[in-house]
């Protein structure tokens, strides 16, 4: 019997296709051991996203791929995720119990970033991900609804607050302290001093993600968050629709002014599928986030549909992916999931947790 070497099975598990993106596992680092015990092999893999649908696809192919080479036996396969803290903008510190930030913004309302948002966060926890939403728009609070979560938040020891746990997510928003109908009759500085409040009063319980639905445009409130937020990354939401895209570009540069990486842009309301007959029309046009992506170097992580049931279920308070989980919608949201956390992923991880701190006393 021919020896297995490793120099030959080494590279054959690295071409395996990572299942958040275009990179191979030996491109993204994955493979972290492997051991060769006569023909029986053993492969662990490491993720740094959350992927949990796709383990058995993965593991599937790493066995295939092992077995490939002639003389291997059994392939026993572990499969570990684990999500660290990457870096933010320069001078802004790292909150509490979050790991890593996602702002997912727009530059106009209407583009369905907040339903993006939560079915976003939602497609995390699915993939195995601790996951937090923090509702921004101060002035149009929307998350309370969509995931169906209601009441004053409670606090145990009087100064901070516990997040609610909707579908297993956490969450927090102004909409939990005010009436439905009031109106936020706020200037920008109160408006950002009480996101702050919510956001580094929020008793975040160990999350490896928290989503920021931040409110539309490019004002002082979006400007003043981006600025003193740490933010891992920014995904822009727009509809294909020209209108929609001249704003939309205008949050992508405010990120990039303040040092925010824009991690992709997500076309909603791609095309809409009639329910009755299945007749496709793109109605706010089409591939409009394709080529704005084109046009500032970035991506496109994905495109959603126009469906009503995606209204609906928001409506209801159980969106999409917790309301179908193995729908087809549900798979669009996940696969976007991925691929925003296997970008966050291959970032420069933060590194300030390592240092020592050191402190100058003055003798007497």
């Amino acid at each position: 019997m021919t020896a297995i070497s490793e120099a030959a099975l080494r590279p054959l598990l690295q071409a395996v296709a990572d299942p958040g993106g275009d990179r191979t596992l030996g491109e993204a680092k994955a493979l972290k051991s492997l051991r060769i015990d006569g023909a029986d092999v053993s492969v662990d893999i490491e993720l740094g996203y959350p992927a949990a649908s796709q383990h058995a696809a993965l593991r599937s192919a790493v066995v295939a791929a092992a077995r490939s080479l002639p003389g291997v036996g059994n392939v026993s396969v572990s499969i570990t995720t684990n999500v660290v803290a990457h870096a933010v903008q320069r001078g802004v510190q790292l909150l509490s119990g979050v790991k890593n930030i996602i702002a997912v913004a727009s530059g106009k309302g209407g583009v369905g970033k907040s339903t993006t948002a939560a079915n976003l966060a939602l497609a995390l926890h699915a993939e195995g991900a601790r996951v937090g939403v923090l509702d921004a728009d101060v002035y149009g609070p929307s998350q309370p609804l969509m995931l169906g979560a209601s009441g004053r938040p409670e606090t145990t020891d009087g100064q901070t607050m516990e997040p609610h746990i909707a579908h297993g997510v956490q969450v927090n928003s102004i909409g939990f302290l005010v009436d439905d109908d009031q109106a936020m009759i706020w200037r920008g500085p109160m408006a950002t001093q009480a996101l702050e409040q919510l956001l580094r009063q929020t008793r975040w319980q160990q999350l490896d993600y928290l989503i920021i639905d931040m409110p539309p445009g490019t004002g002082d409130i979006q400007l003043t968050l981006s600025q003193r937020v740490p933010v891992t990354g920014a995904v822009i939401v727009t509809t294909p629709q020209d209108i929609a895209l001249i704003d939309a570009k205008k949050g992508l540069k405010m990120f990039e002014k303040v040092g925010v990486p824009i991690l992709g842009i997500v076309e909603n309301m791609a095309v809409h599928i009639c329910s009755n007959c299945g007749h496709a029309e793109h109605i706010f046009g089409a591939d409009g986030g394709k080529k704005m992506a084109q046009q500032y170097g970035t991506e496109l992580l994905g495109a959603l549909p126009l469906a009503m049931n995606i209204r609906a279920q928001a409506d209801s308070g159980t969106p999409t992916v917790v309301a179908e989980p193995d729908g087809e919608v549900a798979g669009l949201y996940k696969a976007l999931a991925r691929k925003i956390t296997s970008k966050i992923a291959a970032q420069s991880k933060d590194y300030s947790s390592k240092f020592p701190t050191i402190s100058i006393s003055k003798n007497s």
